[in-house]
């Protein structure tokens, strides 16, 4: 990992976008991030340069074109470029398909997806004119073994990996990389502003709660794997055996194993 490139992040406040913040200045990158949470992105961002990291903060909302159009006009009039852009900010929805309700919908839509396909529509024109960068998008395993009670969860992961595979067709031959981050469980506040099933929602936190798995740890697996160029990062073994796991079973196998790891059965 080359110090002195230059790093954009959202959902850079918290959970694995503040983790991924502070390894990348801890590596001497500058360090661009967006969060909704002003208050604690300023925090951050001052915590990383008191550390003697080069950190700046944006508000952003990723349900505001503006605010990534902001923040990429920002990067290259501030400092020349992006070699990096994480599309990171997420929410949790939950239920099953008769209750979750088509509000919950809309909103886990426009943030989870929309917001990774605003991210990627104002930075790859700035890519593009540089001729080089990666886009990191960050998904979840869920989007790749669906398990239940969560289908708007799984299904906004699951065309993010999608629109990710098609940004890596699509943008190969400007010299633009992508990755899609497909981690488990991991510990984080994913939960604390979840929205349906409120059981659903006490198994989730409990389960990031447990889960030997931490941001940094992701944040480090997720380095590692840009800086191999990887397309698809599986941050831990257990998104990796249960990858594993989904190819080779067929769905009426692996579907009952996967309630019953979910404590669902």
């Amino acid at each position: 990992m080359t110090a002195g490139k230059r790093v954009f992040i959202t959902g850079g406040a918290s959970g694995l976008g503040r983790a991924l913040a502070e390894r990348y200045a801890a590596a001497g990158w500058r360090v661009c991030f967006g969060d909704v949470d002003r208050a604690g992105g300023a925090a951050v961002a001052a915590a990383i340069r008191a550390g003697g990291g080069d950190a700046h903060f944006l508000p952003c909302d990723v349900t505001a074109e503006n605010d990534l159009a902001a923040a990429a006009a920002w990067m290259e009039a501030a400092w020349g470029g992006a070699d990096v852009v994480v599309n990171n900010a997420g929410v949790s929805a939950t239920g099953r398909i008769e209750d979750v309700s088509l509000a919950d919908w809309r909103w886990i839509i426009d943030i989870n997806l929309l917001g990774v396909v605003r991210g990627s529509m104002a930075f790859v024109p700035l890519l593009k004119r540089q001729g080089h960068g990666h886009i990191v998008n960050v998904s979840s395993l869920a989007g790749l073994a669906n398990p239940p009670l969560a289908a708007p969860y799984n299904a906004v992961k699951a065309a993010v990996i999608a629109v990710s595979e098609t940004l890596y067709s699509e943008l190969s031959r400007d010299g633009i990389d992508v990755s899609v981050v497909c981690p488990s469980f991991f510990r984080t506040n994913l939960a604390a502003g979840a929205r349906g099933d409120a059981v659903m929602t006490a198994r989730t936190r409990k389960f990031l709660e447990r889960s030997p798995f931490s941001a940094e740890q992701v944040a480090d697996a997720v380095i590692r794997g840009v800086d191999r160029r990887t397309f698809r990062i599986l941050p831990d073994g257990v998104a990796r055996r249960v990858w594993r796991l989904k190819r080779l079973l067929p769905l009426s196998v692996f579907a009952p194993l996967l309630r019953r790891r979910m404590r669902l059965a």
